[in-house]
């Protein structure tokens, strides 16, 4: 039976391409706000693109830090990409403006320092050992688009990428995952990763 993941609907774009690619991996999808569904999923999906500030105004309107501590609590995974994942963290730094993230992860998301800014298009990642999402990918690129980024992450998995400096590429504890690559906007291994985050559901 394909796994049901709820793709959060809080106003952020990439909702549908999100949708197609874990589709395509296997899923049963559903796109919405609606938090019984979000908390029943197998897996719950947060997406995000553009600005920090504004994707935790969108995911305080729907509750979503309420149904993603839930699902935690209960250790039933959640899943972030790109803003979805900086959202995740304590604080967000943009144009000098400090915002408040869902705190999950400790730290914060800053500017990346790097000559071309943002960081646009594909670049390698350097997987740990024993990386649920990465296992049994190696020497593959992938999608990124952003400024911004988290550097360290304690008690975490982190898988890192260069650009300029080093940033955390990914990040795995327990039942909570993140990319701030898009995996479906990576081809091929972008799909390994979502099928990887699907067989752990």
């Amino acid at each position: 039976m394909s796994p049901r993941v709820v793709v959060l609907d809080y106003g952020s774009g990439n909702l549908r391409s999100a949708e197609r690619a874990l589709t395509r991996a296997g899923a049963e999808v559903t796109v919405t706000a609606d938090n019984d569904a979000a908390n029943e999923a197998d897996g719950l999906v947060v997406p995000g693109v553009g600005a920090f500030a504004a994707c935790m105004t969108g995911i305080n309107a729907v509750r979503g830090g309420t149904v993603m501590w839930n699902r935690l609590r209960k250790g039933r995974p959640v899943l972030g990409i790109c803003v979805g994942m900086q959202v995740l963290f304590e604080k967000g730094v943009e144009h000098g403006e400090e915002s408040t993230g869902l705190g999950m992860f400790a730290g914060e998301v800053t500017r990346l320092e790097a000559d071309v800014v943002p960081h646009m298009g594909w670049n390698t990642v350097d997987a740990p050992e024993g990386s649920v999402l990465f296992d049994g990918i190696e020497d593959e690129r992938f999608y990124f688009v952003h400024s911004y980024a988290a550097r360290t992450v304690p008690d975490a998995l982190v898988t890192y990428a260069e650009h300029g400096d080093r940033f955390a590429a990914a990040v795995e504890r327990g039942p909570l995952s993140a990319t701030q690559f898009h995996p479906e906007k990576s081809g091929d291994a972008g799909a390994a990763v979502l099928e990887n985050w699907l067989k752990s559901l």
